[in-house]
């Protein structure tokens, strides 16, 4: 069975603890972040990539879903999971683990776009950027979907409550 790529790695540093002592949440969307740059290098649109086709990633939309307390020196990991793709976008699962564990931490769904850096409008991928693509999501369609994703934020309304 294929594996969700592991694309980011770390231990918790003092700068990103609050004052309760644990992983402030931007910090959280910061590893995100660097797990979405590790994802770019492993599709082709590393520093040289960019570089050849003019294109980039930029993030459309995401979703946070903090889970379980993350402490100082943590060592922790991301694992990234290619949920489906079209022409131009990507729909990619982030979850954050214990390094090694299999307790889900925290999770982050999200939409990303291929742009032309000279325009900062949407394109195609590069082909041989589209067919790493095509390879890591035929790989992780054997994966079972992630529990947290497509999920709405919202209160219950009166009348469901009631």
């Amino acid at each position: 069975m294929s594996q969700a790529l592991t694309t980011y790695r770390t231990s918790i540093p003092a700068e990103w603890v609050d004052y309760n002592g644990h992983l402030r949440d931007a910090f959280y969307l910061l590893i995100f972040s660097y797990a979405t740059d590790a994802l770019m290098d492993h599709i082709g649109l590393d520093e040289a990539g960019r570089a050849s086709s003019g294109h980039t990633l930029y993030t459309l939309e995401c979703h946070l879903n903090f889970l379980a307390e993350v402490k100082l020196g943590a060592g922790v990991e991301v694992r990234t999971q290619v949920l489906a793709h079209d022409a131009k976008r990507l729909h990619i699962h982030h979850g954050l683990y214990p390094e090694g564990g299999d307790a889900l931490l925290a999770a982050s769904e999200q939409m990303l776009m291929n742009v032309e850096s000279a325009s900062a409008r949407s394109t195609p991928f590069a082909s041989t950027v589209a067919e790493r693509v095509g390879g890591l999501a035929a790989a992780h369609r054997q994966l079972p979907p992630p529990v947290h994703v497509a999920r709405v934020i919202g209160l219950p309304s009166a009348r469901a409550a009631g």
